[in-house]
């Protein structure tokens, strides 16, 4: 922390980073340390590797944003001339996508601020915690850590809330501790509406996106023997909505929430990338990162994790079903 107080005593030039297709946690990070380092008198930058979701632009500064799939040679560029690169919600380049190779061959120094497991050694300063409920929370320790918290308005404040609430599930999964309300509590003071935040994000349905979800309802298949449920959507279903970037997040939720299934799943058919898009949820000790990283090429959290596959629909689901008996144990503990 001294080093990067040094480093910060100074102007840089400095870009910040999040995963591909980023979540209300990436981009309610980018943002509030976006505004922090403004008020440090930074030259601060977010870029981000593509769109996201409608319902996370109304966040302050959201327009300052730029998506690297639309601006790929000024991004590249400012990346290249960048001082101090800030990695957050991710510990791995490959999960920025297209930007991974410029971001690999950068030699500014680089800080990665993330809470998923098994992080890579990529950064300069490492600030890896596997038990924080978000990257929101960690930055709010870091702008603690640099004695900054009464730099801290509404805009970080909102941020902040933003990411918190969207990782935690509203509050309610096992991340969310003590001293993570009390942080709330603290941004609340410090001007987050938290009623306007919720309605932000929850409760600006699209009747396409509301037809869809019960179109995936529809779809959900719960496997008894394994405690498993999952929901499938195909191309063709999100074209029959009008699929938008955000449609489908807490979908797998839905499953989840069903009585007795400890695992859910959702795979959902993406024609232009030539993959199936996983997410999967867990209650309990079973770590569907350990999954996601042994069949799908993903990871996560123990209880929330990401993957893909290059079969098909049709393929992808049967290779989820096949591995199952690997996990039956694990899948019926605790039920």
């Amino acid at each position: 922390m001294n080093s990067i107080k040094e480093l910060l005593s100074n102007s840089n030039n400095i870009i910040i980073v999040s995963h591909k297709n980023p979540d209300g946690d990436a981009i309610g990070s980018c943002l509030a340390l976006f505004h922090y380092l403004k008020k440090l008198n930074q030259n601060p930058t977010i870029i981000v590797p593509n769109d996201y979701p409608e319902f996370l632009k109304w966040l302050p500064n959201n327009d300052s944003i730029l998506k690297y799939e639309e601006t790929k040679t000024k991004s590249d560029d400012l990346i290249s001339n960048a001082d101090i690169i800030f990695a957050l919600d991710f510990n791995a380049f490959h999960r920025t996508g297209d930007m991974m190779s410029i971001l690999d061959s950068s030699n500014s120094l680089k800080i990665m601020i993330d809470h998923h497991q098994q992080p890579d050694d990529f950064a300069t300063y490492t600030y890896s915690d596997t038990k924080m409920s978000s990257t929101c929370e960690m930055v709010y320790h870091f702008i603690d850590k640099m004695n900054n918290t009464d730099l801290i308005g509404k805009d970080i404040a909102t941020c902040i809330y933003v990411g918190i609430m969207t990782d935690t599930g509203s509050f309610r999964y096992s991340s969310t501790t003590n001293i993570t309300h009390n942080i709330i509590s603290s941004l609340i003071e410090k001007g987050a509406n938290n009623t306007l935040i919720h309605n932000n994000v929850y409760d600006t349905n699209s009747y396409n996106r509301l037809q869809l979800l019960g179109k995936a309802l529809n779809n959900l298949i719960f496997i008894k023997e394994y405690h498993t449920a999952y929901i499938s959507l195909t191309q063709k279903e999100l074209r029959d909505f009008n699929y938008k970037k955000g449609d489908t997040e807490g979908i797998v939720n839905y499953a989840l929430s069903l009585n007795r299934c400890k695992m859910a799943a959702i795979f959902i058919e993406d024609e232009k990338q030539g993959i199936i898009k996983i997410s999967l949820r867990s209650k309990g000790s079973f770590s569907v990162n350990q999954l996601s990283r042994a069949h799908f090429e993903g990871g996560g959290h123990t209880n929330a994790a990401g993957g893909k596959s290059d079969l098909n629909l049709k393929e992808t689901i049967a290779k989820f079903i096949s591995i199952l008996p690997q996990y039956k144990n694990a899948l019926q503990n605790e039920i």
